[in-house]
């Protein structure tokens, strides 16, 4: 089931966040995120999503977005960060996070929603042109994590 994320889904969103910052290049940050934290966001109304299997499953992906870029100017154009657990891929969970969340950002005004993905991972960049994503830039060797550079594609959804 997706449902919009309350506090109480931080620890399981930081758990699942955490181990991609830590083992792979999917995300180029190596702070990993702290569940108080991202309570206090969830709390504080930032769009986030989670699909939860229940008693049987937990929280096992999520969703969620920030303002682009800071300043007014910015106020309609979002990015977004989508995870799933690792066991949870290709049940369509990402797809319908993404449903989720494109429907709560159209309804605060949501103009345009971005992609940061990996130049590496080239299953997100498959995932989102299948969500109707299109390439805008590729910045080369922007990142660095485990001791090289890495490329950032943007990629651009109109709301």
């Amino acid at each position: 089931m997706i449902r919009p994320a309350v506090p109480g889904d931080a620890p399981a969103i930081a758990g699942i966040w955490n181990r991609i910052i830590s083992e792979t290049v999917i995300t180029f940050t190596t702070a990993e995120k702290d569940p108080g934290a991202l309570a206090a966001g969830i709390a504080e109304g930032a769009p986030c999503h989670v699909a939860d299997m229940g008693s049987d499953g937990g929280v096992v992906g999520f969703v969620t977005a920030f303002q682009f870029r800071g300043g007014p100017g910015y106020a309609h154009t979002f990015e977004h960060s989508i995870h799933v657990a690792r066991g949870a891929e290709g049940r369509g969970i990402g797809r319908a996070l993404m449903q989720a969340v494109e429907r709560d950002l159209r309804g605060r005004g949501v103009h345009s929603l971005f992609a940061g993905v990996s130049g590496e991972n080239a299953g997100g960049i498959a995932f989102h042109a299948a969500l109707g994503y299109r390439e805008a830039a590729r910045l080369r060797e922007v990142g660095w994590k485990f001791g090289r550079w890495h490329d950032l594609v943007l990629m651009q959804k109109m709301l």
